[in-house]
């Protein structure tokens, strides 16, 4: 192996590993301090994109302190390969770890995630977002767990190379939205904290299998906790919430794991977080809710905390001292109503019509303490349910029989803007004597009641691919979107009730896989009996 001599000013010693940015080396500063240094691979030192956000991000990571990351010592964001330097920490990762000793109880888990949520503290307090936070970049230190590589993962997710549209980080910790390759924010790396406290019970969320497939079931499927000691698994289940706006903070995972044995003074204040309204639809600060006055706080009621009035956490305040008038029992009587609440205008159709849209809505949710305002479709607006999915033991007449391992009941999953009351699928079958062609065939499947069916995100999330072949089979009534990545060859179909993708493997011909995928529809979508 050809070790370079120096990376800046220090002397290479040995190859830790590589990963997405690069090789990693252990070296040694002329005062002999050790540190593990970064170099980016050569395909990355040629995109300028990534050195100018690399730049951004080492700016950033240099500012993040705490108890539990490794510090950034150094980089050159300009060097003919840009490097970046951190303290080295002796230690097995957590990954090692686990596989060595075994998966932790609950006293060590608690301790783990407190110092993970420590850890996120101090990144995103400088901006940053590790987004790829897992059990192979901790380090079990002897102080205790310490978290690597923060301060380079948007560098290498918004180069070029990762462009296309593939998600950068590793499944099975990828954050729905990240998968999607949507925005990412702080909420993504609690997501991932929540799968690394899975990992380390000993479990996997999302179970094993192509980067596709977990991608596709963190998304849609929720995460296996079954390995994680019961009085935690609310708060993990909580971590890894779909909706990046549910998850807690680190803050309010260190209350959780670690509560504070010295009271601390907090704000009383109310957050609440919602939708942006029209200004007409908000009431004027401090603006009385009349019943029926037509503004928002009519058809919605702000989840205060217990005792809360309505300008603060103890209602609205008005001077008192030794002057103040005292009813017989010495307390302040309360003060005349105004006019305007003694004798409340009626409220005219339009407004009656305004507050029952706004009700229909929205809904308020208040988790721990905090407001959510979350809006749903009208049931109206969704098609009616006139086919579903099954999953028989057998397909086509026993060319394909039940794999014995993957579920054939449903997975039911919750509502959402662009769907309602569906029940998700992930079978696998393999093939008989009867098979011809294909030898594996793995559905994924969702049937209910969606705003806007489409098999592309299926078939995205399963092969990282956002282009397919469009093909209609004789005799068919839908298209078929079908691609070839990999080892196989998928196909997908949409309509009002149902979104599938099959996996086949071997891969074969798109029009031969799309022909069998008619087969299988025809097989699997049933009618849905009326009721008399």
């Amino acid at each position: 192996m050809n070790l370079p001599d120096y990376v800046g000013s220090y002397a290479v010693e040995r190859e830790l590993g590589a990963g997405g940015m690069g090789t990693v080396y252990l070296a040694r500063s002329r005062g002999g301090r050790t540190v593990a240094v970064k170099v980016a691979r050569p395909e990355l030192a040629a995109d300028p994109h990534f050195r100018e956000r690399f730049r951004a991000e080492v700016e950033a990571a240099r500012r993040v302190g705490g108890f539990h990351t490794a510090q950034v010592v150094d980089a050159d964001p300009e060097a003919a390969a840009p490097w970046l330097a951190t303290a080295h920490v002796a230690g097995p990762t957590l990954s090692e770890l686990v596989a060595g000793r075994g998966p932790m109880g609950e006293p060590q888990l608690r301790r783990l995630g407190a110092a993970l949520a420590e850890a996120l503290q101090a990144i995103h307090a400088c901006g940053l977002v590790h987004r790829d936070l897992k059990p192979g970049n901790i380090i079990m230190a002897q102080d205790g767990p310490r978290v690597l590589d923060f301060g380079i993962a948007r560098a290498l997710e918004s180069s070029r190379l990762t462009s296309t549209g593939v998600a950068f980080g590793t499944p099975g910790f990828l954050a729905p939205e990240q998968a999607q390759g949507l925005e990412v924010g702080a909420a993504a790396d609690v997501f991932a904290l929540g799968a690394v406290l899975v990992a380390a019970a000993g479990g996997s969320a999302f179970g094993a299998g192509t980067p596709m497939g977990l991608m596709y079931r963190a998304v849609h499927e929720e995460a296996d906790l079954s390995a994680v000691p019961v009085s935690m698994r609310p708060v993990v289940g909580a971590c890894m919430a779909k909706d990046p706006v549910r998850r807690p903070t680190p803050e309010g995972l260190l209350d959780h794991f670690a509560p504070a044995t010295v009271p601390v003074a907090r704000e009383s204040t109310q957050v609440v977080r919602s939708l942006t309204l029209p200004s007409a639809a908000v009431p004027a600060p401090g603006a009385a809710s009349a019943a029926g006055s037509g503004g928002i706080a009519d058809a919605l009621t702000v989840g205060a905390a217990p005792g809360s009035g309505p300008t603060g956490p103890t209602g609205p305040s008005r001077p008192t001292g030794p002057s103040e008038p005292t009813g017989p029992s010495g307390s302040a009587p309360s003060p005349s109503p105004s006019p305007a609440r003694q004798a409340p205008a009626a409220p005219t159709p339009a407004q009656r019509k305004r507050k029952q849209a706004l009700l229909a809505a929205a809904a308020l949710i208040v988790l721990g303490g905090v407001g959510y305002v979350v809006y749903e479709l009208s049931a109206a607006s969704f098609p009616e349910v006139t086919h579903e999915l099954t999953a028989p033991v057998t397909l086509l007449d026993g060319t394909y029989q039940h794999d014995g391992t993957s579920p054939l009941e449903p997975n039911p999953q919750p509502n959402r803007i662009t769907e309602r009351d569906v029940k998700h699928y992930s079978v696998k079958y393999v093939g008989t004597a009867k098979a011809s062609v294909f030898q594996g065939v793995h559905l994924y499947g969702s049937t209910g009641r969606f705003k806007s069916a489409s098999p592309d995100g299926l078939i995205d999330a399963m092969t990282g691919s956002d282009t397919s072949s469009t093909i209609r089979v004789p005799g068919s009534d839908v298209d078929f979107h079908c691609v070839t990545a990999n080892s196989g060859t998928v196909c997908g179909w949409a309509d009002a009730n149902t979104e599938v993708a099959i996996e086949f493997t071997p891969s074969a011909p798109l029009d031969r896989a799309a022909a069998e995928t008619k087969r299988i529809r025809d097989d699997i979508r049933k009618p849905v009996a009326r009721r008399p």
